[in-house]
């Protein structure tokens, strides 16, 4: 465990992408299978502990530490495992036996455990941990690792290792569950190579990049085809040997909250990649709409009649037998409408095409999504495009529309986590409501992205500076600082006062020149929903 928690410490201290692989690396070497399967599931973020939940940790802090010291520590810190981690008692005479745990004991106990009996274990582990694997052991129960590795990331290091192909892992990742043996035993050559084509396994999406300035010399109709950027999630619907599976973008099974996709019946084995959008094929919904279903894992009958949901299928990865991602797209396309048309599946939309004559024609199109709730934008394909898991530069580019920005007065702020978590840099903001004296201000939306490193300092040294209540972890601050702020679209909303919510707020420009009352205004967003709608 404590080989384990060093590895974290490392990957923290380290900005270098390389350099991650390589300490993920030097850990392998070491390690047997069980703790590479259970340490990547962490990396990953993909290990759930059903029986020792967050809440758990913070009551048995309560009854070890002093509470005010405890409140106070908290909100100078900001992250619940390093604030536990840091002050909690240290004991003289700690069992010697802790120091040769190791990461598979953790969790199988984690995992094993009574609820009952759970926070004499927790108690246990952190009275004879050190300060740094108290800190890994509570990441582990509350989540949050936050260490600058993305799944992809350890997976390149599993195939470095190993000397195995990424796509390869990858394709296997999804097919089973921590810790991962038949992977991790078959990258070291115990056994052949685990058989998935019957599982309805995910397959690492192929992402775009965002169309920059210097791309725009490179699009036209002959080289790149051009369909809308629907304003949903994206899915993979696989159905293989009559075992249907719905998966996020991130390979997520959320099958289990689409029941109206899932319980469709399908004639062929087949992989399908595309957005999954809330009402009707004739009458879409908007994104706003789709948050109603999102993260219910038994969503009722009402709300499934109510706010039924329906897929735009752009892209086929496996269809009759055979996987088709050596493709063109063109072809993967023709396969695709085929499909959709031979199955006669009255939930899933073709992606059709969007014809263009040159660039200063896409860019209108583009313009016009201003105008539609249904598109974000743009997608550009290259048509001679192979499906290539990752993001490859030049095959795919996302040509987004413009965001919104208004102009909003800084509230309330936060402390952020990870390294994040000695600064205030969630902020929650409002525009103005009424007229003349008995105008107010009311929250509209929350941000915590888009300011540099430099920014950050400034703008936490000004709420340190002039915070006018406190709210255990929030601080109030003087009603005086302007933000300009970005997003992406405007819906209505019962979580903030104004009624409002903004899509993917960030901070845009400090607009620290700005007199707060010359802030923008509820009727300036009304507006902006208003030319939506």
């Amino acid at each position: 465990m404590k080989r384990f928690a060093e590895l974290l410490l490392n990957l923290i201290l380290t900005s270098s992408r390389n350099d991650k692989i390589d300490h993920i690396v030097n850990w392998i070497k070491d390690s047997n299978s069980e703790e590479i399967g259970w340490g990547l599931s962490i990396i990953c973020e993909e290990l759930e502990i059903s029986k020792v939940k967050p809440s758990m940790v913070k009551e048995i802090s309560k009854l070890h530490i002093d509470k005010y010291l405890f409140d106070l520590s908290y909100d100078y810190v900001g992250d619940m495992a390093e604030t536990v981690s840091l002050i909690w008692p240290e004991k003289n005479d700690k069992n010697a036996n802790f120091s040769s745990v190791t990461l598979t004991n953790v969790i199988k106990d984690l995992i094993n455990v009574q609820k009952k009996e759970a926070p004499k274990l927790i108690s246990n582990y952190l009275d004879n941990f050190d300060q740094n694997t108290r800190w890994a052991f509570l990441k582990i129960i509350t989540g949050g690792l936050r260490v600058g590795v993305s799944s992809r990331l350890a997976k390149t290091a599993i195939s470095k290792y190993f000397n195995k192909n990424i796509k390869d892992i990858e394709e296997l990742w999804h097919a089973f569950d921590p810790p991962y043996k038949e992977i991790i035993e078959w990258c070291r050559e115990i056994i052949e190579k685990p058989k998935v084509k019957d599982k309805p396994i995910f397959r690492s999406p192929m992402l775009a990049n965002p169309l920059e300035e210097n791309d725009y010399k490179l699009i036209n109709p002959i080289s790149y085809l051009a369909e809308w950027k629907w304003d949903g999630i994206r899915v993979q619907l696989v159905s293989m040997k009559n075992e249907v599976k719905l998966y996020s973008r991130s390979g997520d099974d959320i099958s289990n909250s689409f029941p109206d996709i899932i319980e469709n019946s399908f004639s062929q084995d087949f992989c399908l990649d595309g957005e999954l959008m809330a009402g009707s094929i004739k009458i879409p919904g908007s994104f706003n709409d789709l948050q109603q279903r999102l993260n219910r894992k038994n969503p009722s009958k009402d709300l499934i009649r109510n706010m039924p949901t329906f897929i735009v299928a752009y892209d086929a990865l496996y269809i009759k037998d055979q996987d088709i991602r050596d493709k063109s797209v063109i072809d993967r396309r023709e396969l695709l409408k085929a499909f959709i048309l031979e199955e006669k599946l009255s939930f899933i939309k073709f992606s059709d095409e969007v014809v263009f004559k040159n660039f200063q024609d896409l860019e209108g199109k583009r313009l016009q999504c201003r105008q539609d709730l249904n598109y974000e934008g743009l997608m550009l394909k290259l048509r001679n495009s192979t499906y290539e898991p990752g993001r490859p530069k030049g095959p795919w580019f996302k040509f987004k529309r413009d965001p919104y920005s208004i102009d909003v007065v800084l509230l309330y702020a936060q402390r952020g986590h990870g390294k994040r978590s000695s600064f205030y840099s969630d902020y929650t903001f409002g525009v103005w409501n009424g007229y003349l004296k008995n105008r107010q201000l009311v929250t509209v939306g929350k941000a915590y992205s888009g300011f540099t490193d430099q920014e950050l300092l400034k703008l936490d040294k000004f709420i340190r500076a002039n915070t006018t209540n406190r709210f255990g972890p929030v601080r109030e601050v003087e009603k005086t600082l302007v933000l300009e702020v970005a997003f992406d679209d405007i819906q209505k909303s019962k979580r903030h006062k104004s009624g409002l919510a903004m899509r993917f707020p960030r901070i845009k420009r400090i607009r620290w020149d700005k007199p707060a009352n010359e802030a923008d205004t509820i009727e300036d967003l009304e507006r902006l929903l208003n030319v939506r709608n």
